[in-house]
């Protein structure tokens, strides 16, 4: 859900739903900009008014990085546009071809961030390999992926493998067959 607040457009991050035992209920939230990204707390009493966003997911193929910054084509109308960097979560989990959703606020067809799909698969180009009998641990080590993006993996992982990496906190999570 996106609320409309201060000229600006919010998404609701976590919430909270408190009933104290004296006075009325009301709700803690974290609401986070789409514009800037900034983050802030704001508390919402019983029967208080929100504003709410309209705000569209389009599905969107990503297609190209240049100067001027990450280009993905509408998969329905084969529109292109172009979307800055700061609007995307992981950028460097990006590979050309891979379809995401990007929210378009649908009054003013401005597009406002881009989420990437739970998991994306991607190749190790470089990790130096790992020490035999060293695995009794959960030791990692960095590994560069095709996209220039590194993440930690275990030191069973090889160089020219496959992996899944969580694009909501950028980690490695498992191999792909």
């Amino acid at each position: 859900m996106c609320l409309e607040m201060n000229n600006d457009i919010y998404t609701i991050v976590d919430f909270q739903h408190v009933k104290p035992g004296k006075g009325g209920a009301f709700v803690r939230t974290k609401l986070k900009s789409l514009t800037s990204g900034k983050v802030l707390d704001k508390t919402y009493t019983a029967g208080e008014k929100v504003v709410t966003a309209r705000v569209e997911k389009r599905p969107h193929q990503f297609i190209y990085q240049d100067d001027f910054g990450y280009n993905f084509m509408d998969t329905e109308s084969f529109e292109q546009i172009s979307i800055q960097e700061k609007l995307i979560e992981r950028p460097k989990l990006l590979k050309e071809g891979q379809m995401v959703d990007v929210l378009v606020h649908a009054e003013t067809e401005t597009p406002l961030s881009v989420e990437l799909p739970p998991f994306v698969e991607l190749m190790i180009t470089y990790t130096e390999p790992g020490i035999k009998g060293d695995t009794a641990t959960n030791a990692m080590k960095p590994a560069t992926l095709e996209t220039g993006a590194v993440v930690m993996v275990p030191l069973f992982v090889d160089q020219d493998i496959m992996i899944r990496v969580d694009t909501r906190d950028g980690s490695y999570s498992e191999r792909v067959k």
